[in-house]
């Protein structure tokens, strides 16, 4: 265990003629209760330890990868018949339009396969993104996407789907050793790209996240994907999770979870909210709970939640001064456009002042919706949501609404995404595949564990009428 050196004795207890020695950024600190002459500070910081966050719940043990199934896989995922076909394919189109090829090479993925084609000195480039309905007519697939050129290469990339996909478990992607060996503060693992990586980014760094698709092509997959991945990786010290479900039956397996990391409003019973008007109160206590960490950083002189608590592990902010271990809130809307519609400016101020505000203090959201309209996302969401995942639309400008590019009209569904984290190019990726069963036992495993008495409290609001 880790200790630390006590530079001065706070223990002795004066006499009429001594004051206690108290810690000059305590003196000064105008919120909660100040030590005065009579108080002293607490026993925990006479031993020397580091606070432990999760010491309420030591016994806690985080869930084992047997809980989710190991979907068997081909292996050999597309055979060379099939790669010299659709390449023959390919060179035989841009053949056609006089289009030379010097080299052409072939990286199989789990659903789909991208050729990377360098064309002869002197053809252009850009032609051949002209040519994308053709190849997909002649490849006779659905889904084919074209960028030329690749970003940082004098190349075309074909993504081609496989005839026979394979399937992305949930579980060869948890048991990584890039997910489980990653430092991240809210580690998320989505699935693989089209040349087998694992794909795992860090919601923290993001630092909210907007995810939009048509109807049935994997959304709420999707946040089950997520919500898997921090429930494997976070002990319920350190992650609170908001749940908002307009529809009520996608995520209620969570509300199995209520007393160890759900976080909801005194009074209300629903672990999982599905009231429009509980949910527009659950937003502004969201916002109160924003401003009083900001008023605790201010004090502490820190610049984020991630510093704040390294200072309080550390001992070195008084819990008597209103201090407190701040674990991370994760928002979590399932249909944001549905709120849209039923309470309107209610609803989109507070989430327009979360996402602008809430990061330093490490609340960050996840919305989903399946109207990806200008009126939904609008230009203070994407300006507030760098990272977006787009699955797959119906058409180029719901593509370019969401992402501000064209690509994902030509996705193939199914789980098929493009992920954009605010830098380059979109990056195509699978999403892991987990199932409701699997969910179920994963939900159950910490549901039987010792929880806390019940959900993680936040501030009490009081509606104005």
């Amino acid at each position: 265990m880790q200790k630390r050196v006590i530079l001065e004795n706070y223990s002795k207890k004066p006499d009429m003629e001594q004051t206690p020695i108290i810690p000059q950024y305590d003196r000064d600190l105008d919120f909660g209760v100040k030590i005065t002459e009579e108080e002293y500070l607490p026993e925990e910081f006479l031993t020397g330890e580091l606070y432990d966050p999760s010491k309420d719940l030591s016994g806690y043990q985080r869930p084992p990868v047997d809980l989710l199934e190991d979907y068997k896989t081909t292996g050999d995922r597309i055979d060379n018949e099939e790669l010299k076909r659709n390449r023959d394919k390919i060179v035989e189109i841009l053949g056609q339009y006089k289009t030379g090829i010097e080299k052409i090479y072939a990286t199989v993925g789990p659903t789909v396969t991208f050729y990377e084609i360098v064309p002869k000195e002197g053809d252009s480039i850009a032609r051949i993104r002209r040519f994308e309905d053709d190849i997909a007519w002649s490849i006779a697939a659905a889904g084919v996407r074209i960028i030329a050129p690749m970003p940082g290469k004098g190349a075309v990339r074909i993504e081609v789907p496989n005839d026979e996909p394979d399937i992305v478990s949930m579980r060869s992607v948890i048991k990584s050793a890039k997910f489980q060996e990653s430092r991240f503060d809210l580690p998320l693992v989505i699935g693989k790209t089209i040349s087998g990586e694992i794909y795992t980014f860090d919601l923290a760094k993001m630092p909210h996240l907007l995810v939009a698709g048509a109807t049935g092509q994997g959304k709420s997959a999707l946040l089950n994907v997520i919500l898997a991945s921090l429930l494997y990786r976070k002990h319920p010290a350190e992650l609170k999770i908001v749940i908002v479900d307009p529809k009520k039956v996608e995520l209620t397996p969570y509300s199995k979870i209520e007393k160890h990391f759900l976080a909801k409003l005194p009074g209300i019973e629903e672990p999982v909210i599905s009231d429009t008007q509980k949910v527009v109160h659950t937003l502004k206590s969201l916002c109160m709970e924003m401003d009083n960490r900001y008023d605790l950083l201010k004090m502490a002189g820190v610049r984020n939640v991630k510093e704040y608590n390294e200072k309080f592990v550390n001992r070195q902010l008084n819990p008597m001064n209103g201090h407190r271990y701040m674990p991370y809130i994760l928002l979590v809307i399932d249909e944001f456009a549905d709120l849209i519609m039923t309470a309107g400016k209610e609803f989109e101020e507070p989430i327009a002042r979360l996402a602008q505000l809430a990061r330093a203090t490490g609340i960050h959201l996840i919305i989903a919706t399946q109207r990806p309209t200008t009126d939904i996302i609008t230009g203070l969401i994407k300006a507030n949501f760098p990272a977006r995942i787009a699955l797959r639309v119906t058409s180029t400008i719901d593509s370019i609404t969401i992402l501000d590019v064209p690509g994902a009209n030509r996705l193939i569904g199914r789980g098929d995404m493009l992920v954009s984290t605010g830098g380059a190019d979109p990056i195509r990726v699978q999403c892991a595949f987990v199932d409701t069963p699997e969910i179920d036992r994963l939900m159950d495993f910490i549901r039987l564990q010792p929880g806390y008495g019940a959900a993680y409290d936040l501030p009490e609001y009081v509606n104005e009428n």
